[in-house]
């Protein structure tokens, strides 16, 4: 137990590794789950990890690091989410890579940052050598940049921001020095099923969630490029375009909007195209699945997370734009931090990129992942990971008792039970969902198509087998059989 004037060892002088070598056996040494998830009611699961960690309040003394770390990783691994496991198939949360995990403790044991050079110059060469390897797969020129972010969500806030900036500059306006009123009646588009990080962004930048417009989509759910010319033509009067942001990926149905027809309306209008590929960026590593983002590199900005498809630690965000000097709107120069005289001479960070000041080197996970695996290995993975989402795809197509609702693009499939009284479909589909979730046995997603409750498996294990498969559907129907019943009983 160490002293208020005892710190203990500090990770910065090179210690550090020996608590990692204490999780690694605390991990293994856990008394995991047989499912993906701990079984019982959430009140009830929430309890058990607050009582293991003592109640209520901050301590007030310490329990010492090898005690802590231990107690933490049976918490973790007895009562979290086990993304390994191959009935895991709920969101796009991979399982990550051993070779990431490792580079992100390396990245946290020097506690750098990537604002300024004087916080990690290794950091920032790392972020930027990424980023270059990104923008080329992407096929941006050698005038693009990017910069690292904590997920889509921010992502696609920058480059909105960015979008927006254009836009008032091409009225002659500072949208950073007027803010809202620099854009009278802003206008964003996307599709009806884009992400609502896209109104979330509109909603945090001032334009209001009003500002966005939902182009209809077609019957695979991508936008239809003829509803977005249309609404771009009959813009009423005073309204201003900021940006159409397309979907590489979307996250139900891991579909691509026509990018290479909306870059042209986008571009014949003047307005800024944004392609948010957090889920379908990934396919740009697999040699058979890169033609499904083709047109992606006449985007303006891309959003990809790598936390998705490329199986690294959340968070690894990144946002891509195909002219560095788009990032102008976000140029800063502080005395306290990047003072400009500093700057001229290459003493300078990602400050000016970034909505976040201190950010952690989240790009050296990746800069690992790449030098161990390369682009083939992650397209190998993708690669297996697709086949099994195909198989999921067959399987229940030839299950009577299940309805294909939307088959495998990328990684995802949605699927309904059938339920013997239509009118409980949706009822039975969510219970026996939540039923699972109780069980602990199996961990799939939920969505809603057409008004309809549906089930979805998100498969980006690339360890899970058909056979995996096979348990996890033969659970979902005795989950929904027992839901049924339990249904049809309450009603008698």
């Amino acid at each position: 137990m160490f002293s208020a004037t005892d710190p203990g060892p500090l990770a910065g002088t090179g210690a550090g590794f020996t608590e990692l070598t204490t999780c690694a056996d605390a991990v293994s040494g856990a008394k995991r789950p047989a499912g993906p998830l701990p079984a019982g009611d959430p009140a009830e699961v929430l309890a058990a990890v607050l009582a293991r960690l003592g109640g209520d309040g901050l301590p007030e003394r310490g329990l010492g690091s090898a005690a802590a770390l231990d107690l933490l990783a049976r918490v973790l691994g007895e009562h979290g989410a086990d993304l390994a496991h191959p009935l895991a198939a709920a969101h796009l949360q991979p399982p990550p890579l051993s070779v990431a995990v490792a580079a992100d403790a390396l990245a946290s044991t020097g506690n750098n940052s990537v604002d300024t050079y004087d916080s990690g110059p290794a950091s920032i060469a790392v972020e930027r050598w990424v980023v270059t390897g990104l923008a080329a797969l992407a096929g941006y020129g050698p005038g693009s940049a990017g910069v690292f972010t904590p997920g889509g969500t921010l992502s696609n806030l920058t480059a909105l921001l960015l979008a927006r900036d254009v836009a008032a500059a091409g009225r002659g306006l500072d949208a950073r020095r007027d803010g809202v009123a620099a854009l009278p009646r802003p206008v964003v588009f996307c599709s009806r099923v884009a992400h609502f990080s896209v109104h979330r962004a509109c909603a945090v930048l001032g334009l209001g969630e009003a500002a966005v417009r939902a182009v209809e989509v077609d019957a695979e759910h991508r936008m239809l490029p003829g509803a977005l010319e249309e609404a771009l033509t009959r813009l009423a009067e005073g309204e201003t375009p900021v940006a159409v942001v397309a979907t590489a990926g979307t996250t139900d149905f891991g579909t691509v909007d026509p990018l290479r027809p909306l870059a042209e309306i986008a571009r014949r209008h003047g307005v800024w195209l944004h392609v948010d590929a957090a889920y379908g960026f990934g396919a740009l590593f697999s040699r058979r699945l890169a033609g499904r983002v083709d047109g992606i590199a006449l985007a303006d900005s891309i959003t990809a997370d790598l936390h998705k498809i490329g199986w690294q630690p959340a968070a690894a965000g990144v946002l891509l734009v195909r002219d560095g000097t788009s990032f102008a709107a976000l140029d800063r120069s502080v005395a306290y931090l990047n003072p400009e005289d500093d700057r001229t001479q290459g003493y300078d960070g990602a400050l000016g990129r970034s909505l976040q000041t201190t950010r952690r080197p989240d790009a050296v996970k990746v800069a690992a992942t790449f030098l161990a695996h390369g682009r083939a290995g992650l397209g190998e993975l993708l690669d297996r990971c697709h086949e099994l989402t195909r198989r999921a795809e067959a399987l229940i197509s030839a299950d009577d008792r299940l309805e294909l609702v939307a088959g495998a693009h990328l990684t995802t499939v949605v699927f309904r039970y059938l339920v013997r009284d239509p009118a409980r479909s949706g009822a039975v589909n969510a219970e026996l969902r939540r039923r699972l979730l109780r069980s602990g046995d199996a961990l799939i997603g939920r969505t809603d198509v057409a008004g309809r409750t549906c089930l979805k498996l998100t498969l980006l294990n690339p360890a899970a087998t058909e056979a995996d498969l096979v348990d996890l559907l033969a659970l979902v129907r005795q989950a929904g059989a027992a839901t049924e019943d339990l249904f049809e009983e309450g009603a008698a």
